[in-house]
């Protein structure tokens, strides 16, 4: 009994069953990040306080360098797809973008008053228009997945639910014809009736 008891502790005690896929350490340190749900106007401004920061940084740093700039948008546009509540991931590739320009603003380099500001991070924009459209890309295909994830655990939900009414209503349907067969056997006054007499004439 003891050697039983030994051989079961660790099977009890183990993280993942026996049969179960290791987890990837890149999976389980996303796990360990913090998790918030932002509206739709919450993780816009998220991410366009974030590349604004980022921007101001390359600019007093690097000198404004756009490859530094484009690899810290990839993971920012990660993290407003992942952090935005379900009810508004369309808002995701839409807010990424936006984020983008705002951020280019700083290390666009534009001299000669408003217009000549706006014309450079017009240009900035055309010519790292690859970060641009790669951090869209990595939004889109984050809310995409979390989207079909959502659609796949509600039709679980609604067929779990369905199959317990199902049950529910067999149930149900069984105790019916129970009753109804010890009420047929049964007189008007509550006694329950000989099937082998006949009445006397």
């Amino acid at each position: 009994m003891e050697r039983a008891a030994g051989s079961a502790a660790p099977a009890r005690g183990s993280v993942r069953p026996p049969g179960a896929r290791p987890v990837p350490p890149l999976v389980l340190a996303l796990r360990r990040l913090p998790s918030p749900r932002l509206t739709g106007l919450g993780a816009g401004l998220f991410a366009s306080a974030v590349m604004l920061v980022i921007g101001f940084l390359d600019r007093l740093i690097l000198d404004g360098s756009p490859i530094v700039f484009g690899l810290l948008f990839l993971p920012v546009s990660a993290l407003t797809a992942l952090w935005v509540r379900t009810a508004d991931l369309v808002t995701a590739p839409i807010s990424v973008p936006i984020a983008f320009a705002v951020g280019v603003v700083p290390i666009a380099g534009g001299t000669g008053g408003l217009g000549g500001q706006a014309m450079a991070v017009v240009t900035a924009l055309a010519v790292h228009a690859g970060w641009l459209y790669g951090g869209t890309l990595v939004a889109g295909i984050i809310t995409s997945v979390r989207k079909v994830r959502d659609m796949g655990r509600r039709q679980q939900q609604a067929s779990g639910g369905a199959g317990g009414g199902a049950r529910g209503g067999a149930g149900a349907g069984t105790g019916g014809g129970r009753v109804a067969s010890g009420a047929a056997g049964e007189k008007p006054g509550g006694r329950p009736s000989a099937p082998g007499r006949r009445p006397v004439a």
